[in-house]
């Protein structure tokens, strides 16, 4: 049993075998690269002296080359140390040990270590009389610079992002929790891509069961390659067959900061410039990182507001065409007769009507993200005003569904996470369908059906609808409707199972 859940036994992993067995040669190294052409071997004397030579190895555009020639081919070659009457076992030491000018100095022996540490941007030198190499790390410092996030944007706040370098973000980490307690476990997956992952928490506070959790699923993972975030979200959620997302992902390093105090995990990877953060609850998907930066009763009007604009969002269509269709005596009567007035050129059923023009509105949407920044927005424009006005002029859809349509996009656009908004536009198509089939009774039992799933929903043990059910003592600090002054919040989610509960004294 694992977070109140029954896992099935499945069969261990077959032990990782060397890729490159055998003995640890200069032809062995260069045998594994082939004949790439950004592949690079050279070769030095040790202290000048032609009796003692050194394969170098490096990848060129993964390192600065201005930065091998000072720091480690220059010392190599010159060094007084390793120059003279010097045995070969203390020139090893030597350079092991400060002669050459480099931070980071490791020793390896084996074929596969030292094609991961090319591939990550060292540079290697080869005593092949020794079977032994060193790798200096001398990455380039080609990067994309720290920008203001351009999903999740900044009113108040910080304005640094994350980026596609896992360490620019470990540091941007840093930078915010600046005390030692901070820990980024580091893992490597991906046969073939060697993706770096960090699983970053804060020691003495966070559960350390999640953590160790995290780490075993990330373990799991046996891909030839992790480039996009769904390879790792498909990992690490609890259950695959849901539209909710489970995980919180953000890319604002404030926001990221402020969930690893609250004693959630993050995980960074290389390559993608987004957090995440686990667990995640329905609660934090409805909550917006400035929502702690506003004045506490803006936050808490704001968060009425998009908890209203997400329940128009949901079954505002579906309620239309349940009244509509099956319940015209609801409707006051001067509100009835302009509806009728306004159909009853339309040829088409009000269901028709309203999913018509909900896929338009979706595939207009669709359009507007894929076209370029300029050309989107002018499609946007176009499809919303143009082909709308032009389809109610031409008697195809009435003015009413044009109004709830697009009231209910623009709601739904009020939610602050996109994997959630997502969520809920599919959930909303099929309130509409069971209204369309039953009336307000299908709205009702379609609702429920959500609540039902919602409330079955986990994520690593935490009830996806903390804090509002199941309700338990100590979680002052769990994101509700009512956000309090943020001196009030003196307790973490008891639902995480913090090792520290408390914020402040």
């Amino acid at each position: 049993m694992l977070f109140g859940k029954k896992r099935v036994e499945e069969p261990p992993h077959p032990r990782k075998e060397p890729k490159f067995p055998g003995p640890l040669t200069a032809r062995a190294v260069c045998d594994a690269f082939g004949e790439t052409g950004d592949f690079v071997h050279r070769q030095a004397f040790v202290g000048g002296d032609p009796k003692c030579k050194a394969d170098v190895f490096f990848i060129d555009g993964l390192t600065a080359g201005n930065v091998i020639s000072e720091t480690v081919l220059r010392p190599l070659v010159q060094s007084p140390m390793l120059q003279g009457d010097v045995s070969l076992d203390k020139r090893v030491e030597y350079i092991e040990n400060g002669s050459v000018y480099s931070a980071v100095v490791t020793r390896r022996e084996t074929v596969d270590d030292v094609a991961t540490d090319l591939t990550n941007g060292f540079c290697v030198i080869l005593l092949e009389a020794k079977k032994l190499a060193f790798s200096f790390e001398v990455k380039t410092p080609e990067k994309r610079s720290i920008s203001t996030p351009e999903v999740e944007s900044v009113v108040k706040g910080a304005k640094d992002g994350l980026v596609e370098t896992m360490r620019t973000n470990t540091s941007l980490v840093r930078r915010h929790i600046r005390t030692p307690d901070l820990r980024f476990d580091q893992l490597v997956v991906g046969r073939q891509t060697l993706t770096a992952i960090s699983v970053v928490y804060v020691k003495g506070l966070t559960n350390p069961d999640i953590v160790q959790e995290t780490i075993r699923r990330l373990n799991e993972i046996d891909e030839d390659g992790v480039l996009s975030p769904a390879e790792i979200e498909t990992y690490l959620t609890d259950r695959v067959k849901t539209p909710f997302p489970l995980l919180i992902y953000t890319e604002r390093t404030d926001n990221f900061c402020s969930g690893l105090l609250d004693g959630r995990v993050g995980v960074l990877v290389d390559g993608l410039p987004i957090g995440y953060l686990l667990p995640g609850t329905f609660a934090q998907f409805m909550s917006a990182p400035q929502d702690r930066s506003s004045n506490y009763w803006q936050a808490t009007a704001l968060r009425v507001i998009r908890y209203a604009a997400l329940c128009i969002s949901l079954f505002l269509p579906g309620f239309y065409i349940a009244v509509a269709t099956f319940h015209q005596e609801m409707v006051p009567t001067a509100l009835l007769r302009s509806i009728i007035e306004s159909k009853k050129d339309v040829p088409f059923p009000t269901i028709f009507e309203v999913l018509g023009l909900l896929v338009a509105f979706e595939i207009l949407q669709e359009a507007g993200l894929r076209l370029p920044k300029t050309i989107g927005q002018t499609v946007s424009i176009i499809g919303g005003l143009v082909v709308g006005q032009a389809a109610v002029d031409a008697k195809i859809i009435s003015p009413v569904i044009v109004i709830v349509v697009a009231v209910t996009g623009i709601s739904g656009y009020t939610l602050p996470n996109q994997d959630f908004a997502g969520a809920m536009r599919i959930c909303r198509f099929i309130i509409a369908v069971a209204s369309a089939i039953l009336g307000l009774f299908g709205t009702t039992v379609a609702g429920l059906l959500l609540l039902y799933h919602l409330a079955s929903l986990e994520s690593y043990g935490v009830p996806y609808l903390t804090p509002f059910a199941p309700k338990m003592n100590g979680n002052e600090g769990a994101s509700t409707i009512k956000q309090p002054p943020m001196r009030n919040i003196k307790y973490r989610e008891s639902a995480l199972k913090p090792q520290n509960i408390r914020r402040r004294k």
